[in-house]
């Protein structure tokens, strides 16, 4: 079966900073939650832009459905691709029914717009009424759902996600995320989302990339990485969060 993504022996150098990719060669599977994790630097938001051609490698192939990302218009894959980032990018003199249409507008498919936006609303549990306010006007985390709103309105399969959860406070975080893998499974997407957060990568992605210095140093299920079984740098990245549970555990055994 051709794999949903497909990368082979990418490589990326920006002069004079040095390598940011490194012969990354990897497959993703239709209908898996890849999350892309390592220190800043490492190489994650180049490699992730690789796929939709934000970043052009030096060398290397990307392949979508086993099509060659270069032989296709980049405005024409751009459309058949969500993304969504941390700073979310919202026109703040649109409405957010014009925000989340964009994509429609671009694509020749404004008609779809007044059936769409409250549909793609009710899908990140916004009320209808948001659709005639600004962005301002809206929380951090409501303006990340209309972000995560706008980047599905063209109906992709596949999701690109740079940190989106990363501005947020750690309560609206954690919602947004097991709202967001609720909304992947749902819609059956393929998804690749960098985040600094391990817990955040454990507890919602089916499958965890590490990488270092613009390689892939580690890569398996959260579980695997839970056990050990993906190396050094997986352990680290791991020892962090379990340290934490650690000591909330020690903490409330103290409160008692």
């Amino acid at each position: 079966m051709t794999a949903a993504i497909s990368l082979r022996d990418l490589r990326k150098t920006y002069p004079p900073a040095g390598v940011a990719i490194l012969d990354v060669t990897l497959d993703i599977a239709a209908g898996t939650l890849v999350a892309l994790v390592g220190a800043s630097g490492s190489g994650k938001s180049t490699l992730l832009k690789t796929i939709n051609r934000l970043v052009l490698p030096d060398s290397g192939s990307v392949a979508l459905d086993g099509e060659d990302v270069a032989n296709i218009d980049a405005p024409l894959l751009r459309r058949r691709i969500g993304y969504v980032f941390q700073n979310i990018g919202l026109f703040p003199h649109m409405d957010i029914a014009a925000n989340i249409a964009i994509g429609l507008k671009i694509a020749g498919r404004a008609g779809e717009a007044a059936a769409r936006v409250p549909e793609l609303l009710s899908l990140v549990d916004l009320p209808a009424d948001v659709a005639t306010r600004r962005p301002a006007q809206l929380s951090g985390g409501q303006q990340q759902r209309v972000g995560i709103a706008r980047a599905l309105a063209t109906g992709p399969k596949l999701m690109l996600m740079d940190e989106p959860f990363g501005a947020l406070d750690p309560v609206t975080r954690a919602q947004l995320g097991e709202r967001y893998r609720a909304l992947h499974d749902n819609l059956h997407l393929t998804t690749v989302m960098v985040t600094h957060d391990m817990a955040e990568a454990l507890l919602i992605a089916d499958r965890i990339i590490v990488m270092a210095a613009g390689r892939v140093v580690a890569d398996g299920s959260p579980a695997d990485l839970l056990a050990g079984k993906a190396g050094p740098e997986a352990d680290a990245l791991v020892a962090v969060p379990r340290d934490q549970a650690r000591r909330l555990a020690a903490l409330a055994g103290e409160a008692k």
